[in-house]
């Protein structure tokens, strides 16, 4: 993500987003079975253990400044992962809660580069409650935050082609705005809870869920995946 001049940028945003759901994800994670790290998730070909070791990974990256050439590339993801075979599962969820809490000031000194990693994080930990049944996927105690960061994230070079969308979501006062007005077509609209917004924006499967949609198809809406 590229750094932000935008006026109303909080350094501490994405740590903080962090650790809140640390707080959250990794008593839910050391309670679970073995059995359960071998649950499919929503991400093509990885199960609930593959997620964690790509988070945790991803975020010791950050943590230790370990940035070289194709780093969260497909390939370097798989990479990551492998390198994790043969961890106990309690050895991965160490390092996801250690990355979690190490990574903010990090983060923070970037101003903005690194803020979509901690989104990315957070979305993954709804991952997990998804493929777990679990309340509060792509919800919670960090939305706020969450929300927050993906407006900036919808602005960065990266997603450039993202139309510009007005979203009226359900228990937040003042509409979002993603992406950024060009002048060659209206602006899209959406109206719908904000756990279906996150999911619209990080292509994650939209079964079950309520929203209107204008201007735009979902599948320009994905920011990531």
């Amino acid at each position: 993500m590229n750094a932000t001049t935008d006026a109303n940028y909080e350094s501490e945003r994405a740590g903080r987003l962090l650790r809140t759901e640390r707080d959250l994800l990794i008593p839910l994670l050391r309670a679970a079975s073995d059995d359960a790290y071998a649950v499919r998730t929503c991400c093509p070909g990885w199960t609930v253990r593959h997620v964690l070791a790509h988070c945790s990974s991803a975020l010791m990256r950050v943590v230790e400044g370990r940035f070289e050439e194709g780093v969260y590339s497909p390939e370097s993801n798989e990479r990551d992962i492998a390198e994790r075979a043969d961890w106990s599962n309690s050895r991965v969820v160490d390092e996801l809660e250690r990355g979690m809490t190490e990574a903010g000031p990090a983060i923070a000194a970037a101003k903005g580069h690194l803020d979509g990693v901690a989104l990315g994080e957070w979305v993954h930990a709804g991952d997990v409650r998804e493929a777990w049944g679990k309340p509060g996927a792509y919800g919670g105690a960090g939305l706020v935050d969450a929300l927050a960061l993906v407006e900036q994230f919808s602005r960065g070079a990266h997603a450039a082609s993202a139309p510009h969308l007005h979203a009226d979501v359900d228990g937040v006062d003042e509409p979002l705005t993603l992406g950024a007005a060009d002048g060659r077509r209206p602006p899209a609209r959406y109206l719908g809870d904000a756990p279906t917004l996150i999911r619209l924006i990080a292509g994650r499967p939209l079964t079950g869920t309520r929203y209107e949609l204008a201007g735009a198809t979902e599948k320009e809406l994905i920011l990531f995946g």
